[in-house]
């Protein structure tokens, strides 16, 4: 599907108006500062963003950010100010058009952003095989990717790639299509609805269980939405099922426990993230309000405590004593707690006596 995908963001697809449907359109409402930073890109690159998410994690000064399927590289140049003149960005993206408009206005924002020299690079490549651009192991503190992954047809090996160049307790934060089932084999061939970030979606389950055998174990779901298909002839052919636009924060640390265990611990956020004084939203169920003793898990605790967040909490407890599943995680003890008495004219189904 390489080149079916080149054709389609390069060719085709001149801007975001040329879209047949709005499952590759950001839908949300910006924060200030996301706006303050959007009025900066050049109107070229803004024309051309086939997005579907905000892929703009709390914390970014000073960090190494790569960007999968940068395109235009508005992302990119919005990352770049938020990263500040000491930090980097990298984007990475295999179609030539949207290369060329990307590279054409490095020097443009560096000098709106008022920088000495440019903190922001792209490099053609495919997202699959970052090993041919020579991008070392460990050496990012976040990769991002909006509306991309769902377009490569070997998804396990991007996210595999994802997880040998980032940083230990580095992060996949990044927002993408999904599917309510499987996607027929016949649709996924359709280069218009592959084109429109549909039939490459993948199923929600099959996504979760892939990010874990990719080492991410413990994929958090930040925000979602659905998508409205909006259009009669697409609609014929894929309406049949529901897709959703996601984002998903995936964090780099070894030995994560694949369910939320309680161990009595809990965390109190300071409020000293730069645009994010009130209140810290580490994902869909923790929204963590400043003061407040805030109850975790440990896969939560070890997100907070071994990562660029490590600063900004204090850490209550630790991981001596174990009191079972965390209380609303979704799971949960799979035994009959009634009283099991039996009685004479009951039958006896147990296994061993």
């Amino acid at each position: 599907m390489f080149d079916e995908v080149k054709e389609y963001y390069g060719k085709i697809l001149q801007s975001s108006g040329d879209l047949k449907t709005d499952a590759c359109c950001t839908d949300t409402d910006l924060p200030e500062h996301i706006k303050k930073a959007m009025s900066n890109i050049h109107p070229e690159v803004a024309a051309r963003y086939y997005g579907c998410g905000l892929v703009l994690p709390q914390q970014l000064e000073g960090m190494r950010i790569l960007d999968l399927g940068s395109g235009s590289g508005r992302d990119c140049y919005i990352l770049a100010q938020l990263v500040g003149k000491n930090g980097f960005v990298l984007g990475v993206d295999m179609t030539d058009e949207q290369l060329a408009v990307a590279n054409q206005y490095v020097d443009y924002h560096t000098e709106v952003f008022g920088y000495k020299k440019p903190n922001m690079a792209f490099k053609k490549g495919y997202i699959e095989r970052l090993d041919e651009l020579e991008l070392e192991d460990n050496s990012f503190d976040i990769i991002v990717s909006n509306c991309v992954i769902n377009l490569s047809p070997d998804k396990e090996s991007v996210l595999k790639e994802a997880w040998r160049v980032l940083k230990p307790g580095g992060e996949l934060y990044f927002s993408d299509v999904y599917s309510d089932r499987r996607v027929p084999e016949h649709l996924i061939k359709d280069p218009v609805l592959y084109g429109e970030c549909l039939s490459g979606a993948l199923y929600w389950n099959d996504f979760q269980n892939l990010a874990k055998k990719c080492g991410f174990l413990d994929p958090r779901l930040v925000e979602d939405r659905p998508l409205n298909i909006d259009n009669a002839n697409i609609e014929k052919l894929i309406g049949h099922i529901n897709f959703y636009s996601a984002t998903y924060r995936l964090f780099k640390l070894d030995g994560l426990e694949p369910a939320c265990e309680d161990y009595g611990q809990c965390v109190v956020y300071k409020g000293t993230i730069a645009h994010h004084e009130e209140l810290f939203i580490l994902d869909k169920h923790h929204a963590i309000e400043t003061g407040r003793h805030f109850p975790v898990c440990g896969n939560t605790w070890r997100m907070l405590q071994e990562t660029r967040f490590k600063p900004h909490f204090e850490f209550y407890g630790d991981m001596s004593k174990h009191f079972g599943i965390f209380a609303g995680c979704g799971t949960t003890l799979p035994f009959d707690t009634n009283n099991t008495t039996q009685t004479d004219d009951q039958p006896n189904n147990s296994g061993c006596c």
